[in-house]
């Protein structure tokens, strides 16, 4: 039998809630924007019922009760979590050897513990009951990223050992759980679900020594509903229906498990909950029973479009998506900004901040209910309602998830969950983000994969949503975070005693997931290290991400914007640009939200600066910085999106170059040290976007945003990102230029500061004639049109930068041309 251990950690002791009473829409601190909350503002009325307490059905989990084996692996965690019961062929990898033998073996290995599975994974086989199950398919061979990437045969033995663990886990998925398709549905078995007899409640908390269920509806008596644990620590409790046949937990009323801990007698939020609200007052959120009776369920009414061949996506937050000061809401962000979303023509929206986090200013990454959407914008039913929209749009709803930590709160959220340190995450200081300030999962653990397999199966079922961005996945991969670490390219840094298998292969399978139930479904990892086999599928030996988040981009302006023109090196502009795996697409971006925040400057700050408070307006003469600052923000947006990668993202109302900068409603803060660092009064002046600004004919940001509207809709209509045919032909260190051709368009970009060109030639491939297919100097863009459009540009058979055929241009200073063929 297995074995938890227990660590003394102090954790402090929620104060039960009072007793009765619903929960009301927050007000005073935070200003709420049109979100209305009347069905849980339920109150249990006070009725005696009998307590029903079902012990646990003795299953199985699956549990390690054994030594691991001895392969020397990364970042081993601190004990086997997993079983090593597999009846088929397994590759054993020798660390300190070269090449992986493998060892054909019909027996489970010596020493494997006999495992069994508990009540959370008995019944597979119904949670599929009445549908024809999805199945994901099998794993290959993991030996295709040789043939991609020859130089990874010198690193065989990890990434041998990498597919080897997780052929191990798939196998004993499939073999104890029914496969990933059941396994990512524990949701239908822990946390409340509801039956025709009644509701049960389970939770996993193997550290507590007693548990039981508190909440409106028994007066948050303790001895009201105890509950029973079964031998792998998984609690357990049925309440059946009322005598007239309603539930015995209204919707809408408040929740809590209350255990007796190693840390003392506390009250949690179930990790498993599907809602959760802060009362006005309080500072821990309150977990929500949340089912609604069938008439108040959204039901969705359109299909969710097909992935698109290239990626323009506006990344957003519902919060401060409204020009007022205020916290939006779901049904203003689907009435007011999905509409402008499509107008501008992006084709997905990624969404930030949906996983319930009890700090507004966290952005959303420290979550702290993981099932739960965020409350602050509205329910359930009014993001599932903002969804269908974006589908009926043709947009692409893309969620940025966070599986890479989570919130310390000990009273709301899961540190400490049961009393112990290492319930969900690592113990010690590898359980711990020394700079986040948060807690590490432990991805090695049997049902943390469990949790965050369903996690994501949760939002693409329950939402349908059309994929994730994966946030801080570098920081998953390696025991440093990527904290203090310079990658250089040495494929040393990736395949090492600093890689975190356990997290690595947690990401194969959470791709395989994806894909395999969903196959239009979109997977981007942010990963700033350049991870080799990130974007290589998953049973060819890589990760699994579709796209890759190019982050060095954003980093490169902002080194340049620091810089003088003169000091601008197109070179280093183009290799910055172009330097993606062969094979991994890429999403790339100019600047998102991490450059809007307090302490950075977005693009056109960086640029125009102070000048922009007094020189935005038309009617009144521009100066110098102003007219640099518009010139070169469209340059380099369009130049990001022309040689980047297959995807662009965008962060909202910097496709106008919004002004300042992003600042969270905060107080004073005290630090540990003593020093108070002062707060803005918690206003939502900064935490706001001025749409209005964009949409002004009379200021010259509309031209900044029709820019980026064109330039979008040009690459809906040539595709350019995705075309097969890209080349660079002048890097041209004197002149500023860079030319280079995507399909059937040539891009020239002139970024001297005041050197124009007359008769200009440009290398092309193909022949014909040539139009102004988008021009930054258009007046409608805030230029000083200084080309005619008119003009049709024939080709010659005149080689030129090494291209068989060219055209003659002019080219105007700081200005970015786009030349297309026409038939």
């Amino acid at each position: 039998m297995a074995t938890f251990a227990v660590s003394g950690a102090t954790l402090g002791v929620a104060r039960p809630a009072g007793a009765g009473g619903g929960l009301l829409p927050r007000s005073g601190s935070e200003r709420r924007g049109g979100v209305d909350l009347p069905s849980l503002l339920l109150r249990k009325k006070d009725s005696s019922r009998a307590v029903l307490s079902r012990a646990a059905s003795p299953g199985k989990v699956l549990v390690p009760d054994g030594e691991s084996d001895d392969l020397a692996s990364p970042a081993q965690p601190e004990e086997l979590q997993i079983p090593e019961d597999i009846e088929e062929q397994t590759a054993e990898v020798n660390m300190t050897g070269g090449t992986a033998e493998k060892l054909e073996s019909s027996e489970p290995t010596q020493g494997i513990v006999e495992t069994i599975t508990d009540g959370v994974t008995k019944g597979v086989k119904e949670l599929v009951v009445g549908e024809k199950p999805r199945v994901v398919p099998k794993p290959g061979d993991g030996q295709k990223i040789y043939e991609i990437d020859p130089t990874l045969k010198d690193f065989r033995s990890h990434l041998d050992y990498r597919y080897s663990e997780y052929r191990r886990i798939r196998a004993a998925i499939d073999q104890h759980e029914g496969g990933l398709e059941a396994f990512s549905r524990g949701y239908e078995k822990l946390g409340f679900t509801r039956s025709a007899e009644g509701i049960t409640y389970r939770e996993w908390a193997p550290g507590a020594h007693s548990a039981a269920l508190v909440g409106d509806f028994n007066n948050w008596n303790p001895n009201a509903d105890t509950m029973t644990r079964d031998d792998y620590g998984v609690w357990e409790i049925f309440l059946p229906n009322n005598a007239d046949g309603s539930p015995a937990i209204p919707h809408g009323s408040r929740v809590k498990i209350r255990m007796d801990t190693p840390s003392g007698v506390k009250d949690s939020i179930s990790a498993w909950i599907k809602f959760s609200v802060q009362a006005p007052g309080e500072i821990p959120f309150n977990g929500i029973y949340y089912d609604p009776p069938e008439e108040e369920k959204y039901v969705f009414q359109h299909p969710q479009p097909k992935r698109p061949e290239s990626l323009r996506i506006y990344e957003s937050h519902i919060g401060m998506s409204s020009p007022e000061p205020k916290i939006n809401s779901y049904a203003n962000f689907r009435d007011e900004v999905l509409p402008r979303i499509k107008r501008l023509g992006y084709n997905a929206v990624q969404i930030m901040a949906i996983q319930e986090h009890s700090y507004y200013a966290s952005f959303g990454y420290h979550v702290t209910n993981f099932f739960a959407p965020s409350s602050r914008f509205g329910t359930p039913e009014d993001l599932k309602s903002l969804i269908d929209r974006a589908h009926e749009l043709g947009l692409l709803v893309l969620m940025d998830i966070v599986h890479s930590h989570s919130s310390n709160n000990t009273l709301d959220g899961l540190n400490g969950f049961d009393g112990t340190d290492t319930h969900y995450f690592h113990g010690g200081p590898r359980g711990h983000h020394w700079m986040w300030d948060s807690r590490l999962f432990n991805y090695g653990s049997w049902e943390v994969l469990r949790f965050l397999l369903s996690n994501a199966r949760w939002w693409l079922e329950e939402y349908k949503f059309d994929g994730f961005r994966f946030d801080g996945v570098t920081s998953m991969m390696y025991t440093h975070h990527g904290l203090q670490m310079t990658f250089t390219g040495n494929y040393g840094e990736y395949f090492g005693f600093a890689t975190d298998v356990d997290a690595v292969v947690y990401l194969m399978l959470v791709n395989d997931l994806i894909h395999g139930l969903y196959p239009d479904a979109v997977s981007i990892g942010e990963d700033v290290s350049g991870m080799p086999t990130f974007c290589i599928p998953v049973p060819d030996g890589g990760v699994g991400f579709d796209y890759r988040l190019h982050m060095a981009v954003a980093d490169k302006w902002i080194e340049l914007l620091k810089q003088s023109d003169e000091s601008w090196k197109m070179g280093d502009i183009v290799h910055t640009l172009t330097n993606r795996r062969w094979l991994e697409k890429c999403v790339t971006y100019a600047e998102s939200h991490d450059q809007a925040l307090v302490g950075d400057k977005t693009i056109a700050f960086w640029l125009m600066d102070k000048d922009m408070y007094d020189f935005m307006a038309l009617d009144r003469p521009s100066t110098p910085r102003i007219d640099r600052g518009i010139a070169l923000h469209k340059m380099i947006r369009l130049v990001t999106m022309g040689l980047g990668g297959e995807g662009y993202l965008n962060f909202m109302g910097n496709e106008f170059g919004h002004p300042e900068w992003i600042d969270f409603p905060r107080g004073p803060q005290t630090l540990p040290t003593g020093k108070v660092l002062p707060g803005n009064n918690n206003s939502y002046d900064k935490c706001r976007r001025r749409f209005d600004l964009g949409d002004a004919d009379f200021l010259r940001y509309r031209g900044m945003q029709e820019f980026d509207q064109a330039m979008q809709h040009l690459e809906e209509k040539y595709g350019f990102m995705t075309s097969e045919h890209q080349y660079v032909s002048r890097k041209h260190e004197e002149d500023k230029v860079i030319i280079f051709e995507r399909g059937d368009l040539v891009f020239v970009f002139n970024f001297h500061w005041s050197n124009s060109f007359f008769d200009y030639r440009v290398g092309c491939s193909r022949p014909g004639k040539y139009k102004v297919a988008l021009d930054s100097d258009d007046a409608l863009f805030g230029g000083f049109s200084r080309l005619d459009h008119d003009v049709d540009y024939f080709t010659t058979e005149h080689p030129h930068d090494n291209r068989p055929r060219s055209f003659s241009v002019y080219t105007p200073s700081r200005t970015a041309v786009v030349y297309a063929l026409t038939e």
